[in-house]
């Protein structure tokens, strides 16, 4: 049951990330040049913290 949720929250954030993304794009007025890196470091921020909290949380 674990991995559905893993694998659902990691959905969302891959979702969170993207978006968070295009508003940072947006605001910038122009694409990033390296925009999978930038794109990996946000996912990344996004992940580390929420699977530790589940972890904690659930005792996975």
């Amino acid at each position: 049951m674990e991995i559905v949720l893993f694998t659902a929250v990691a959905v969302v954030l891959y979702l969170a990330a993207d978006r968070l993304l295009a508003v940072v794009e947006r605001r910038r007025g122009a694409a990033l040049a390296r925009r999978s890196v930038v794109f990996f470091f946000i996912l990344l921020g996004l992940a580390l913290p929420t699977f530790a909290l589940i972890r904690a949380l659930f005792g996975a």
